[in-house]
């Protein structure tokens, strides 16, 4: 479940996953589906998977919430996609280009191969897709957003 690889999971489960994360860390079954255009119950059903996975917390009626383990791994996804698309705009794409084609093939780079890019590239903090966290700052970026989402609800 750990993106020690990086290829734990089908491109669509990360994609939801990074689509929870951005949303907070905790997104409901038709947030999902009107995002990707999908039907509910091919959600409900990706859902049961990804939290009999150790991904998500399930409550009926309520939604999805990222467990740690699943915050880790989301993080993890976002900063690979982030990542290679600034390699890609580095190498001439557009950055609506170099999205378009990292969404077709990030799933198949591992953790170690996106580690080696970010050094070579001097581990940017800015992609352009948004920013680009490294490994010792994405626990204190996770913790500070989830103190803010609490801190919202209440």
């Amino acid at each position: 479940m750990s993106p020690h690889s990086g290829l734990a999971l089908p491109a669509r489960k990360v994609e939801y996953l990074k689509f929870i994360f951005e949303s907070g860390g905790t997104a409901r079954t038709n947030d999902i589906a009107s995002a990707f255009s999908v039907d509910p119950s091919t959600i409900t059903k990706t859902f049961a998977e990804l939290t009999s996975g150790g991904y998500l917390l399930h409550t009926p009626y309520r939604g999805v919430t990222l467990t740690d383990a699943g915050r880790r791994d989301a993080a993890f996804f976002i900063r690979r996609h982030r990542i290679l698309s600034l390699m890609l705009v580095r190498n001439g794409l557009s950055p609506k280009e170099a999205c378009n084609e990292v969404r077709r093939f990030e799933s198949m780079v591992s953790k170690k191969a996106v580690d080696r890019i970010c050094e070579f590239m001097g581990h940017p903090r800015q992609g352009v897709c948004g920013e680009i966290t490294h490994d010792d700052e994405e626990s204190t970026l996770n913790a500070e957003r989830m103190a803010l989402k609490m801190s919202l609800e209440h």
